[in-house]
């Protein structure tokens, strides 16, 4: 048996073999992601100056409202479903075909609950495109899922692309053709239509899954039991993320829910970076679980300094060009609350550390409390800020939230795991994204072309001055050595 060494890292080769395959599917899935989200955000573009700010707004508290009803479809299940298939893969037929089946009667009670919730707001009449979307959205998620836990992420890169390219499609001729907010509706469930029949053929043809009918109501109560902390957390947070926007238009009307909106948008897109890689690095954390000491808690505190890197200049990037970046949001009324949402970008990152590291450890019940609290604090800030100060105190809601989240996780992690050393791993990154912005600082207000000169100019500085300070330590550097090598 391989000796552990003292610092808590793993045996060299293990860590690098494993490193290296997580940083390829990483890097796999977040380059297919980013083309995927330039479609998407062209797509929304393309919606924020067709829909204007109050149907904009309109389109997202009902998009929202569905995200709200989906917790009755999720249950739970899909983050239970990658932990348990990624651990049995032999048994991950068996566990696709009774969920794809059992989530048929929960798509039951979700449509109940969202109809009563657009009755109530009178906004029934989009009804049929939104219920659709929440299935359609449910489905895909878990159909993905299957290719998450055996690391087959070829076929969900091409995925990614391809349903984004379908939603441009759809929206450009929508613009063409004068359509409103009900046709946008369906373009968005027409493309996760289109995810769930090709990942239902991959999984077959490739032999990864056979989807059968297969009701087993004794397995989805114990699933239901098991996920219930799983569930727990996924509606607190979609609560948390999704809450904002219906809070803002009753107490506000749309057109400030559309400024808000046009500037949360560029900061939501940024979230795929974080989960995408909580993707492809859960699986293997739940493994490390089970692996020798020292090597989950080496991985976390990887997986933490990886998220801060990214997160950290992005946030001082964006709020430093966040006029140049008026593009991305139109409405000029949107611009102070982008920069507002910028100081929460890096702590949007970094929680993604705490969350897989607590839910491979099987506290997914103890994240779940954290969640909650978060929830409590952000629907509190929300009531307590927006009537005074509008979608400027929405923005700061959801930073200080996020903000809240991150102590907490660190917190409980500290407590169930190990204390993730934060100043020792994150001091050198944050020195390096301040020397960044203050490079920034003469272009803040550069236009047209010029604008991608700025963000070339903030990156070669910031890769700079990470070398400069060593922000990567021996094994970080090996790891990425083999990663670009294999």
């Amino acid at each position: 048996m391989q000796e552990v060494p003292a610092d808590g890292a793993p045996p060299a080769c293990e860590a690098a073999g494993t490193g290296s395959r997580t940083l390829r599917n990483t890097a796999l899935i977040l380059s297919a992601r980013v083309v995927s989200r330039v479609l998407a955000l062209v797509s929304i573009l393309i919606l924020i100056r067709q829909l204007q700010p109050a149907g904009l707004g309109t389109f997202q508290d009902v998009v929202n409202q569905a995200a709200l009803a989906t917790v009755f479809l999720d249950a739970g299940f899909n983050t239970l479903f990658q932990r348990e298939a990624a651990r049995r893969t032999h048994l991950l037929s068996h566990y696709l075909s009774r969920l794809v089946t059992g989530r048929l009667g929960f798509a039951v009670l979700a449509l109940v609950v969202f109809a009563g919730i657009l009755t109530w707001r009178g906004q029934l009449e989009y009804l049929l495109p939104a219920y659709l979307l929440m299935v359609l959205t449910s489905y895909s998620n878990l159909l993905r899922g299957a290719l998450y836990a055996v690391q087959r992420l070829r076929f969900e890169a091409v995925a990614i692309v391809v349903e984004s390219v379908l939603l441009l499609g759809l929206v450009l001729y929508g613009v063409a053709t004068g359509r409103g907010v009900t046709y946008f509706l369906y373009a968005y469930a027409a493309s996760y239509g289109f995810s769930c029949v090709y990942f239902a053929v991959v999984l077959t043809a490739r032999r990864i899954a056979r989807i059968r009918p297969a009701f087993d109501p004794i397995f989805i109560v114990n699933w239901l039991v098991t996920g219930l902390p799983f569930a727990a957390t996924f509606a607190i947070t979609t609560i948390y993320f999704k809450i904002d926007v219906p809070i803002l238009a009753i107490l506000r009307g749309h057109t400030e829910a559309g400024y808000y909106v046009a500037a949360y948008k560029p900061f939501e897109a940024l979230l795929f970076i974080p989960v995408s890689m909580l993707s492809v690095v859960f699986p293997v954390l739940a493994v490390a679980q089970r692996g020798a000491d020292g090597r989950l808690a080496w991985a976390v505190s990887r997986f933490y300094k990886a998220l801060l890197a990214l997160g950290w200049p992005i946030g001082v990037g964006t709020f430093m060009l966040a006029a140049p970046l008026r593009f991305l949001y139109s409405y000029p009324e949107s611009e102070p609350a982008l920069q507002i949402l910028a100081f929460g970008i890096p702590f949007l990152f970094v929680c993604n550390a705490f969350i897989g590291a607590l839910n491979a450890i099987d506290r997914q019940l103890t994240f779940t409390w954290a969640a909650l609290v978060s929830m409590v604090v952000n629907v509190a800030l929300n009531l307590a800020l927006i009537p005074r100060f509008g979608y400027l105190g929405a923005s700061w809601a959801t930073v200080l939230t996020e903000v809240a989240i991150v102590a907490m996780g660190w917190f409980l992690t500290a407590r169930h795991l190990t204390a993730t050393p934060i100043l020792a791993l994150s001091w050198r990154i944050v020195l390096a994204g301040l020397v960044m912005g203050a490079a920034l600082y003469p272009l803040r207000y550069v236009h047209g072309p010029m604008i991608i000169g700025a963000v070339v100019v903030g990156v070669l500085v910031y890769v700079l001055a990470l070398l400069l300070v060593g922000a990567a330590d021996p094994e970080e550097r090996k790891l990425l050595r083999r990663a670009i090598r294999l």
